[in-house]
């Protein structure tokens, strides 16, 4: 099953808006006889690649899988008639499809008299494809929010001069993580303070993310911008209450996309912007800034991993990596749990999830009673 997860890894930002997946298919004496993974959407399925290259060799023998074998027909067939068809004796799961068009499979097989097994592995499965499970368990993009800082938080100096912060590893990493993206997006300060290209370079084979850029006012792209270049698909999210002739000094280079302003007028809505980027079929969010749009999104409870490049300096002075987040005490504070550290070069990637909020009580229910105090001796 590792060897499945890592299989599916490899489709990370070419198979959406469909899950990444991999397969091993082990003979009957337990011999490894095919293996393959998802690798664009409206291909060949991982089991169906995986089968292939086991071809005969897959009779009596075991299918693992990072995904619950699919149950429907859509622009390939369902997988668990493939297994059904191959002659496989037994399927082994992590993680259960939980989407209706597409769950069953393991009822499917089952019936078939295959035996059916799932769980293994779950957690390790699902985290290969925490996109997409999010997306269709909160109807959202999945977001990564991605800073670089120096070690007393730090993301530019104070005269506003930022690059380099960290490392030339560092930043061949983070086009790693925009080729697994649907989406890079940036807010207008970031827009204006660095003029970014926001496209991945030096991943071959990498399918480029749209470029998204939260430009309230229409006033932070200007005409000949790096984003509207053609490297990539952009969008310009804008208020809409914005009059058209706004957006004419883009020259239709970029799609505009009008969106509502959050309450109290500043900034764009983020339920509304993720809400739009969703229909478009972005499954995966990198948020690259700034620090305004950073907090609107955890203010928002919409981010669900930080990645945090930590270089190896100090500062002391310059803007922090988050701004207004809502947050007015330490209690409120939005908890993480780290999920891994690595180093890159010379500096530290910390990459953390948010904790469960706690369980909201029900409407009219008292309140725990506290321990006793201790009494006095």
């Amino acid at each position: 099953m590792r060897r499945a997860v890592a299989l599916a890894a490899r489709g990370l930002g070419s198979t959406s808006p469909n899950p990444v997946v991999g397969c091993v298919v082990l003979d009957a004496s337990g011999r490894i006889a095919g293996e393959g993974w998802h690798r664009r959407a409206g291909g060949p399925h991982a089991e169906v690649h995986a089968l292939a290259g086991a071809g005969e060799a897959a009779r009596g023998g075991t299918a693992v899988v990072t995904l619950e074998p699919c149950d429907h027909t859509g622009r390939t067939g369902p997988c668990s008639r493939a297994l059904i068809d191959a002659g496989i004796a037994r399927v082994v799961y992590a993680v259960a499809d939980p989407t209706p068009d597409a769950r069953g499979g393991a009822d499917t097989l089952a019936a078939a008299g295959i035996d059916v097994e799932g769980g293994l592995l779950e957690e390790e499965a699902a985290e290969v494809n925490a996109a997409w499970l999010t997306s269709v368990r909160l109807g959202r993009p999945y977001v990564r929010w991605k800073y670089a800082a120096t070690l007393d938080g730090r993301t530019a100096a104070a005269d506003g001069t930022s690059r380099w912060i960290t490392s030339s590893p560092a930043r061949a990493d983070v086009h790693r993580l925009r080729a697994e993206a649907d989406a890079v997006l940036v807010g207008s300060g970031t827009a204006r303070a660095d003029d970014p290209h926001l496209a991945v370079r030096g991943v071959p084979g990498a399918v480029q993310p749209l470029r998204v850029v939260a430009d309230t006012e229409a006033t932070a792209v200007k005409p000949g911008a790096r984003v509207l270049d053609g490297a990539a698909p952009t969008l310009i999210a804008v208020a809409d209450d914005l009059p058209e002739t706004a957006t004419a000094h883009l020259g239709g280079r970029a799609e505009v996309l009008p969106l509502p302003r959050a309450a109290g007028g500043r900034g764009l809505d983020v339920a509304a912007l993720l809400a739009a980027l969703h229909a478009r079929g972005v499954r995966s969010v990198l948020l690259e800034g700034g620090a305004t749009l950073a907090g609107a999104f955890v203010a928002a409870r919409a981010v669900d991993r930080v990645t945090a490049y930590l270089a190896p300096a100090l500062l002391g002075a310059g803007p922090a990596a988050l701004a207004e987040a809502g947050i007015t005490t330490v209690a409120g504070a939005l908890r993480l749990t780290v999920a891994g550290v690595e180093r890159i070069g010379p500096d530290l990637r910390i990459d953390a999830v948010p904790l469960p909020a706690p369980p909201v009580p029900p409407a009219g229910s008292a309140p725990a009673a506290s321990a006793p105090e201790p009494k006095e001796s």
